[in-house]
């Protein structure tokens, strides 16, 4: 794809509509009354180059200071975007429950007094807060506090941006998925991509460089359209943030979708090979690169490929008053409920401190992730395991648009009834493990079942494992040709509903189960052979283990898939997988309760192979 010239892609920009916003939704309440926790003692930080101490509160247990902070002013957007919510919105928090304005300012001031240096307002869409414009003149007035800066949709930035700069807003972030006009306003089920764009030129106008624009690039929907967003950075002070396709509450994070910082990078350098690649600022979550003779620059945000976990240093305030100090972790915090129990100053620093001193070395429950993924994906990602968690809150749709290429616009997916069945917040879980290297086990015997199958043969009726005289043989698969294998199969662990919402809020004292059952599920899938005596070894290609909480059975689904190029079958290889999986879960919550069941462990579907397709009707 050829990059278009900047004044061509402005012009065919201003001229039609589409934009994409990020909103935020109500976040699980913490148990009001939470006591205050006594922040544990820990060695004070190098403090290298820095006039005064920094806050102790402030710093975790790896030496992570925490001078930025994010606060959400609102969870109501004016944008419905397809990946973000249903079109009719989302279930709100009532006003009550929200944080006020003086509520706001007073941890803002708290947070400043001990060392944090910029703020970000966020929502939702932080804008369609009536009194945002004070809210920046009062935070403005707070020694210490260096940036006050804002993410918002764009909508209406250019009518109110004049009255912000007086009052104070120093940096803007502008989020914009797509330059496609008829794009935006099916994304985000509204008109405005010139009201979106005529902010962008306002901030420009008004002396803010870099304005800083975000899209996150998703596979399928808008990943042709890198070299338009930075073609205009040619003759626009733009800084265009190019962020990977991370999990949020609702938008079904699927690995698939993820178009990974090296691979963006690479379709940058074969149009532009001079690319220059900047110095990285302290604690920037950004990779920063500038094309010679151009005004602005583009960055990627790589928070999934190559997580900046290490120098993390925000911290977030959601609207209803919750701390969470980590944007992946389901951690929160209630700061509203002690501020308004009468909580001192010194109480809430001691909150404060005891939840950043939990922070994790890294993102709370998401991955293991190194570079390549499944053949059939074209990414730069090479021998990768792939753990996506992802906790879907019943307040958000769950769905993900796909626009193809030379045809119409299709529907987004429909929503998965079960994880709308329950008020608590819901789980899904996905795993892939990709590698050329690792030897596999598999078996190349077929189950019996109720399927539609085809192929040259039938199904046999003589036992594969067994020679002419009844003794036990491994089959010779010597002589068969390679040809592409692909196996589905599932499992069912009926957990009861004590263990079930233990595990839906992610309560067991042993820990995480969906995550371990993963885990379990993958090594299952590594060992086949070593478990099951007259396995043959392969190399896999692929592997994939999802689990859903069923809330209608108090179960978990579990379902993993298997591929691999080879002469033999890889059903042996799922149907382990899936089985190693839901005894990881019984292990797991065999102290609540023994009354668990393991089911419905069958075969669901298999391609290749001489014996032809098998699919479980």
């Amino acid at each position: 794809m050829a990059a278009q010239p900047v004044s061509r892609v402005v012009r065919r920009v201003l001229r039609a509509g589409v934009r994409s916003c990020s909103s935020g939704g109500p976040v699980t309440q913490p148990c009001p009354g939470e006591p205050v926790v006594e922040v544990p003692s820990r060695p004070r930080p190098l403090l290298g180059e820095h006039a005064a101490p920094f806050s102790a509160f402030l710093t975790d247990s790896f030496g992570r200071r925490h001078s930025y902070l994010r606060i959400s002013l609102t969870e109501r957007c004016n944008l419905r975007c397809q990946y973000c919510m249903p079109e009719e919105g989302v279930p709100l928090t009532p006003k009550a429950d929200l944080l006020t304005t003086e509520e706001i300012l007073t941890l803002a001031r708290l947070f400043v007094k001990e060392g944090v240096d910029k703020i970000r307002l966020t929502g939702g869409e932080p804008l369609i807060r009536p009194d945002v414009v004070d809210i920046v003149a009062q935070l403005r007035r707070l020694e210490g506090l260096r940036t006050i800066g804002i993410t918002t949709n764009g909508i209406n930035l250019a009518r109110l941006l004049p009255q912000l700069q007086k009052a104070g807003l120093s940096a803007i972030n502008i989020s914009l998925d797509t330059l496609v006009p008829a794009k935006f306003e099916f994304i985000v089920r509204r008109k405005g991509f010139h009201k979106v764009m005529e902010g962008i030129h306002k901030a420009i106008e008004l002396g803010y460089s870099p304005v800083k624009v975000n899209c996150v690039v998703m596979r399928g929907l808008n990943e042709d359209e890198l070299l338009d967003f930075v073609a205009l950075t040619e003759g626009l002070p733009l800084d265009v943030r190019f962020i990977e396709y991370m999990p949020f509450d609702g938008n079904k994070w699927n690995f698939k979708k993820m178009v990974s910082y090296k691979e963006m990078l690479d379709t940058l350098q074969q149009q532009w090979p001079e690319l220059e690649k900047l110095p990285e600022e302290e604690s920037s979550t950004a990779k920063a690169f500038k094309i010679p003779g151009f005004r602005g620059q583009v960055s990627f945000i790589t928070s999934m490929s190559e997580h900046f976990c290490g120098t993390c240093n925000r911290l977030r305030i959601t609207a209803d008053g919750n701390l969470k100090v980590c944007l992946f972790g389901n951690s929160e915090v209630s700061l509203r409920d002690h501020l308004r129990a009468g909580a001192s100053e010194e109480e809430l620093l001691r909150v404060i401190g005891a939840a950043v001193g939990r922070k994790k070395r890294q993102h709370a429950e998401l991955f293991l992730m190194c570079q390549d993924p499944p053949p059939a994906l074209p990414s730069t990602f090479r021998n990768s395991l792939h753990v996506q968690v992802l906790r879907h809150r019943v307040s958000f749709s769950s769905q993900m648009v796909t626009l193809r290429k030379g045809g119409g616009v299709p529907q987004a997916p429909l929503v998965a009834q079960r994880w709308l069945g329950s008020i608590l917040p819901q789980r899904h879980f996905s795993s892939h493990l990709d590698s050329d290297a690792n030897p596999k086990c598999l078996s190349p015997a077929e189950p019996q079942a109720p399927a539609a199958s085809s192929g040259p043969l039938p199904d046999s009726d003589q036992l594969t494992h067994v020679d002419t005289e009844g003794r036990m043989a491994m089959v010779d698969v010597g002589r068969k040709p390679d040809t592409e294998r692909v196996a589905v199969a599932s499992a069912v662990v009926l957990l009861g509903p004590v263990a079930f919402k233990l595990i839906q809020e992610n309560q067991l004292k042993k820990g995480d189960a969906l995550a371990v059952a993963q885990l379990a599920g993958i090594q299952a899938a590594k060992l086949t052979s070593q478990l099951i005596p007259l396995c043959h070894h392969v190399a896999l290609s692929h592997v994939q283990v999802q689990l859903e909480l069923d809330s209608a059975r108090y179960a978990v689904v579990i379902q993993a898939s298997c591929r691999a190029r080879g002469p033999t079958g890889v059903e042996m290889e799922a149907l382990t997988s899936a089985a190693v999986a839901a005894l990881a879960l019984y292990d797991m919550c065999k102290a609540v309760s023994r009354d668990i069941v393991m089911a419905e462990i069958k075969l669901v579907s298999k391609t290749g192979g001489q014996r032809g397709d098998f699919h479980r009707m």
